[in-house]
């Protein structure tokens, strides 16, 4: 059974791709060297912190589906060290995800960081579960003030995960992090303004 990220993620095909490049060597030993099953302490606070991520599918004709799920900061739980979890609500009724899950339960899961330049890439299997079916699950994965009913809950065991170098990962900011940024800057100004007021002697 693979343990490591690598042994996933590197068919035959990839091999020779790598043995024709001369880079097959460079990942000899890599799973050797790193513990892929298990989410450290780095990874759960980083999954805790993510608003967003990319999960791929496939379908029964072979086709990959990647899509963007979105949420409050933390909306992907960490249940323990194997095992995510994520409510699904009800959006443009197209079930792809959903329907390629249900057929091939693997995917692979993408958590960026824009600002840290950094990359969390996760295999799993994903099972649905039906919200009435676990209660305790489904108000641990409940959004807070968000109306729209849970459909379901995608409960993700862990096969392997791995990190990627920040190289090409162009920095982003949302706009809460550009809001907390130039707040100093607006805080400095409006105590010129005052002071500037003052020297006026306006009131």
């Amino acid at each position: 059974m693979p343990h490591g990220f690598l042994d996933i993620a590197v068919t035959p095909s990839v091999r020779e791709v790598q043995a024709k490049m001369g880079a097959d060597h460079l990942w000899d030993d890599f799973n050797s060297r790193h513990s892929f099953d298990r989410f450290g302490e780095r990874e759960q606070a980083f999954i805790a912190t993510r608003d967003s991520f990319y999960m791929a599918s496939v379908s029964e004709t072979g086709w990959p589906y990647v899509q963007h799920r979105g949420g409050p900061k933390g909306f992907l739980k960490t249940i323990d060290e194997r095992t995510l979890a994520f409510a699904d609500y009800r959006g443009n009724r197209q079930y792809i995800s959903t329907g390629n899950l249900v057929a091939d339960s693997r995917t692979c899961l993408f958590l960026m960081d824009y600002p840290h330049r950094a990359r969390l890439k996760i295999y799993a299997h994903a099972e649905i579960v039906e919200p009435d079916a676990d209660a305790a699950l489904a108000e641990l994965v409940a959004m807070p003030g968000y109306r729209a009913k849970i459909e379901r809950i995608f409960r993700l065991t862990l096969d392997a995960f791995d990190w990627n170098c920040p190289q090409h990962i162009t920095p982003r900011f949302t706009e809460e992090e550009i809001a907390a940024a130039v707040q100093p800057l607006r805080d400095r100004l409006a105590q010129l303004e005052a002071e500037n007021a003052a020297l006026r002697g306006v009131s």
